[in-house]
């Protein structure tokens, strides 16, 4: 389980663009981190640049939640493996 606000990755940020032939590439740079609500499910904005400015954020975040001891599955991408 974990709290209702964590921290996840930011959408790349596309730059620029070009053509080859029929294909289009796409040059992207890291967008930062987000602050993900587990309860609302949903992004917040604005996004922080670095994993320690999102780190503070988080923190006060869930220190003025309502109800800051609850706790809400883990997201899919973050569970840990099923061994056989």
């Amino acid at each position: 389980m974990q709290t209702r606000f964590v921290i996840v990755p930011a959408v790349p940020i596309e730059k620029e663009s070009f053509q080859s032939g029929s294909r289009f590439y796409a040059t992207t740079h890291s967008g930062g981190f987000d602050i993900y609500d587990n309860q609302e499910k949903l992004r917040l904005k604005p996004s922080y640049s670095t994993r320690s400015l999102a780190e503070a954020a988080r923190v006060k975040l869930n220190d003025e939640c309502r109800n800051p001891d609850e706790l809400f599955p883990f997201l899919r991408v973050e569970c840990p493996a099923m061994e056989p």
